[in-house]
């Protein structure tokens, strides 16, 4: 968890300005169906975490 955390704000929380938090928990959803469903990992072959399972 701490490693997802971590990648979070790094890459969604740090570059980006957030004008309220609706705007925030909008980006958080947004950017965990992007981790979820559309990141490629080499460790996993090549495929999302979703298509590495199936």
């Amino acid at each position: 968890m701490e490693s997802f955390f971590a990648t979070l704000k790094s890459e969604l929380f740090y570059p980006n300005r957030f004008e309220s938090t609706q705007s925030l928990k909008n980006g958080i959803k947004d950017y965990i169906h992007y981790y979820n469903h559309q990141r490629i990992k080499l460790k996993l072959k090549g495929l999302s975490p979703v298509q590495y399972r199936t």
